[in-house]
């Protein structure tokens, strides 16, 4: 039964998650997307922890891709962003 609640949670989430990511305004999504990357960097964090721990092999197999995905989506969300505010600035004649 618990992994009932946990599919409901994850589906509410996604369609949450996909409803507010469509109705930003394109002036809000920088600043939006250099929160994403700190959060994500945390996420960083702790799947660090989960690949370091001695738990399981499953465990640390899990976090190490964890902290695969999570670096790629760090590196390539401040790339991204980069590029956006790069877009704003003067040219040089």
């Amino acid at each position: 039964m618990e992994i009932i609640y946990l599919l409901f949670i994850v589906l509410l989430a996604a369609f949450l998650g996909f409803e507010l990511i469509r109705k930003v305004p394109a002036t809000l999504h920088t600043p939006l997307m250099s929160g994403s990357n700190a959060i994500s960097g945390i996420t960083l964090v702790g799947a660090l922890v989960a690949s370091g721990s001695d738990n399981n092999l499953l465990t640390t197999i899990l976090g190490t891709a964890a902290v695969a995905l999570a670096s790629i989506n760090v590196v390539g969300g401040y790339l991204v962003t980069d590029r956006m505010l790069g877009m704003f600035k003067k040219k040089d004649k």
